[in-house]
This record gives C-alpha cells, sequence and structure tokens, in this order.
C-alpha cells in the first residue's frame, strides 16, 4: 500500500536506530554472551580478563582502577557506549573486537564465518553501504566483489611465500577502509604491488618489475595477450610521471571507485594468476 517505505537511504556516514539494534543484538548474542560467566561473578577468568582488559587498555585507553570488576557492570559499558558512539566510532569498535578475537585462545568460543555473516546479514538488511571483509568494515558491498577480494586474501595467507602478496592486499583494504581518513591513492599503490610480489615470484625474480614478471611468465601460464597488456598499462597508470607510486608533492587526483576498482581488480588478477601457476605445476 505504500504506507511502509521498502527501501530507505543507503547509511554511509550515519547509522539509523535499527542498525545500531541490529549489531548490538549480534554482538550481544555471539559474542558477549558466548563468553560464560555469571553475571554478578568477579571477572577473574584468564580470558574474560584478556578480553575486557584489552578493551579497557587499548581501546578505551581507561585506567584499570575504574574498570567495572563484575560481568554485568562490564557489558552495561559496552552497552553504553554502542549506543552513544558515533557511526564511525562503533564501526571501530566492531574492527577491534574482531582483531581481539582472531587471538588462537578465542578460536575455541568463536566462528568468526557465522560472525561474519550474521553481521553482514544485519548490514543488508538496514541498507548500510558497508559489509565486513576479514575483519575490516569497509565500503563494499557488491557479493562477487567481496568474493574477490576475500578468496585473495584467503589464499595468500594459506602460503608463506605469498606472505608479502598478502599484506599488500590487507593494506589496500585498510587504507580503502579508513572511515575518516580513507588513503585511495596509496590503497591503489597496494593493490597493485600486491599483484607486482605474485609476479615476482612466479617469473622466479626478485628484481622484476610487473611489465617484466608478466613479460617472462606470460608464455608459461598462458596469458592472453590482450589481458596481460591491459594489466601493463594499468601499472603503467599506476607507475608514470603523473602516476599514483610516482614521489609527487601533489598528489594526483583519486577517488573511491577508482581505489575500489584497483582492489577488487588486482584481487580477481591475483586469484587469476595463482590457479593458473598450480596448473602449470608453479608451488607456493
Amino acid at each position: 500500500m505504500g504506507i511502509t517505505p521498502a527501501t530507505k537511504p543507503i547509511q554511509i556516514e550515519s547509522i539509523d536506530e535499527e542498525l545500531r539494534i541490529g549489531l548490538w543484538n549480534i554482538y550481544w548474542l555471539d559474542i558477549l554472551e558466548k563468553i560464560p560467566s555469571d553475571q554478578d561473578c568477579l571477572i577473574e577468568d584468564e580470558l574474560d580478563n584478556f578480553f575486557y582488559f584489552s578493551f579497557y587498555i587499548d581501546y578505551f585507553k581507561e585506567t584499570l582502577d575504574t574498570m567495572p570488576m563484575s560481568y554485568r557492570y562490564a557489558k552495561s559499558k559496552f552497552r553504553g557506549y554502542f549506543f552513544h558512539c558515533d557511526w564511525f566510532e562503533l564501526y571501530n569498535f566492531i574492527e577491534f573486537t574482531f582483531k581481539l578475537i582472531t587471538d588462537e585462545s578465542f578460536k575455541p568460543i568463536f566462528d568468526h564465518c557465522t560472525l561474519i555473516k550474521k553481521f553482514n546479514r544485519i548490514f543488508e538488511r538496514e541498507f548500510a553501504g558497508y559489509r565486513i571483509i576479514e575483519g575490516i568494515i569497509a565500503p563494499i558491498t557488491n557479493p562477487t566483489e567481496i568474493d574477490e577480494i576475500e578468496e585473495s586474501l584467503s589464499t595468500t595467507e594459506n602460503f608463506t611465500s605469498l606472505y608479502v602478496c598478502n599484506i599488500h592486499l590487507k593494506e589496500a583494504l585498510s587504507k580503502l577502509s579508513d572511515k575518516l581518513n580513507p588513503d585511495y591513492r596509496n590503497s591503489i599503490k597496494e593493490s597493485i604491488s600486491a599483484v607486482e610480489s605474485l609476479a615476482k615470484i612466479i617469473s622466479n625474480d626478485s628484481n622484476n618489475t610487473l611489465a617484466a614478471a608478466l613479460d617472462r611468465i606470460k608464455g608459461r601460464l598462458k596469458i592472453h595477450p590482450s589481458l596481460e597488456l591491459g594489466f601493463k598499462k594499468i601499472y603503467g597508470y599506476t607507475s608514470d610521471a603523473g602516476g599514483i607510486r610516482h614521489a609527487l608533492t601533489e598528489e594526483p587526483t583519486c577517488d573511491f571507485e577508482d581505489a575500489k576498482f584497483m582492489l577488487v581488480s588486482c584481487s580477481a588478477f591475483i586469484n587469476y594468476l595463482i590457479m593458473k601457476a598450480k596448473k602449470t605445476g608453479v608451488s607456493f
């Protein structure tokens, strides 16, 4: 009947009440309540201490003598912050939580994949312009684009030899996802550097540029000439006198869409190169 709107504006630099409540319900049920406790008991368990102390020392940056020592009041502190902080502070809070619970001690308690899916369902339901990718709340919502980034991060993390490539990808995502001061220029730089580091490994020459590495591996991996040329031109865009990676006193114009395109495209190309390399017997 049109009385209740089917959609609402995409939430980019704001969080409405429905989104905040949805995120809190996931946070409460799937994070705070997963830490076993009697509400009125003192926080004495070693793992619980680590969780709450980390927040007080490294996130809230408050004195430990003012930290609530019972579960009930500690959780009340979290709830108060959750519902009164600014939109970007809330996202920082959730990101800090993900970084904290990646510690080996928490692996038996939290299922990260399920947790991310639950948060992303709320983001999608409430028309938030963000999704969680590898624990980072990123301004990317297209499922296919997210899949490419997640696959490249996961694959490069599984091989010690691809450590540098993985670091470049994480930096590209982090710089793109900064809520207050996104660094699009350096996000683009990190994205293309990730491809370059992988190409160097496949070509077995750490001194190669991306263009030189592609020249060495194109025949072996059977890369289509147009695709090879396309990435060489993208590399040229980032490396010429007016490009992203050149030491300029005046930075070139870089927008979100430029950095997003580079991150998604480079992630997809990394996935492509790894699959091609494996088929030819390259081991990582």
